[in-house]
């Protein structure tokens, strides 16, 4: 089914994010095509990739082995394998909360000693679709600023750090990423500078999504790319770092931190989209259009489903 959407000749495309909003967009664009790269955040402090991070000094692995998870084909073996990936255990000792690829991810990070190849190998062995790359080659903080976490003085702004403490942090103003210009992975700069179209999002707007255009090196080969620019909007605001915003919200966020990045696509739901002139209005600022598509999951509506984005991207990218 790989690339039948689009017909003859497959298009480079390269998906940019991290968690369940960059995993939502490979299972879709997996449908697409087979010339796949997931660049993935690198930020995560929590969880089990916050502990193997820490005791390892690697890059943290959990949104990396969710986007592996999401490369893996429908059939029986991929789907073993993603589960296989997912597992979490759950006991009374150490390994207690710690998901399996994270280990299977680490062990040849520490057999191979580089990221990338490590990263290739679990790719091969799942049969996965597409290839995955850290956005950075070093593990990378969040630190953000948010406005009105203190009653008595609404304006004050206060400085959060971590991508846990982040994400459930409401009224984010600004994010940056520490150390503040980080070494991008050079494979998941060319891939950029390679590609026929790039999508931005859905996901974790200022943890996910905006750090990328924080990476100097990889920035400035997304401001430079000939490739078209796709930016999926989120279905509903996330508890927490994007509590209150809507669509209009979202991109002019990602605009703030990147005003020279050029949009061709705006990609977003119609249902329940209350301001789409001015949303229209900011993407043609943007240098790009607003297309309106249903891709919400009927029995999951704050989710995507899989077949509908995939035909909104195969659609676009033969548009273009």
């Amino acid at each position: 089914m790989t690339g039948a959407l689009v017909g003859a000749g497959e298009p480079r495309i390269v998906a940019l994010g991290g968690g369940h909003g960059l995993a939502a967009s490979l299972e879709a664009l997996r449908r697409v095509t087979t010339e796949l790269t997931a660049v993935v955040t690198v930020a995560d402090n929590g969880g089990s990739s916050g502990r193997l991070r820490s005791e390892f000094g690697v890059l943290p692995p959990g949104d990396l082995r969710m986007a592996l998870a999401a490369l893996c084909g429908d059939d029986r073996w991929g789907q073993t394998w993603a589960r296989v990936l997912q597992h979490r255990f759950a006991s009374d000792g150490d390994l207690d909360g710690h998901a399996m690829g994270n280990l299977l991810i680490v062990s040849l990070w520490e057999l191979l000693g580089d990221h990338v190849l490590g990263l290739d190998w679990v790719a091969g062995l799942l049969g996965a679709r597409g290839r995955v790359l850290p956005m950075s080659t070093v593990p990378l903080d969040i630190v953000a600023e948010a406005r009105g976490l203190d009653a008595d003085s609404p304006e004050r702004t206060t400085w959060v750090r971590g991508q846990v403490q982040v994400a459930t942090t409401p009224g984010l103003v600004a994010v940056e990423l520490d150390p503040p210009a980080p070494p991008a992975c050079p494979e998941a700069v060319r891939a950029v500078q390679e590609a026929d179209h790039v999508v931005l999002g859905p996901g974790s707007w200022f943890t996910s999504v905006i750090p990328h255009l924080l990476v100097p090196d990889l920035r400035t080969a997304l401001c430079r790319t000939s490739a078209s620019v796709i930016v999926t909007m989120n279905l509903v605001a996330q508890t927490g770092e994007t509590e209150g915003l809507d669509p209009v919200d979202h991109l002019e966020a990602l605009r703030r931190h990147a005003p020279d990045l050029r949009i061709d696509h705006v990609l977003a739901n119609p249902a329940g989209l209350t301001r789409a002139d001015e949303l229209d209005r900011l993407a043609r600022e943007c240098g790009g259009v607003l297309d309106l598509v249903d891709v919400r999951d009927e029995a999951l509506p704050g989710r995507h489903n899989p077949e509908k984005l995939a035909h909104a991207y195969a659609s676009l990218v033969s548009a273009t």
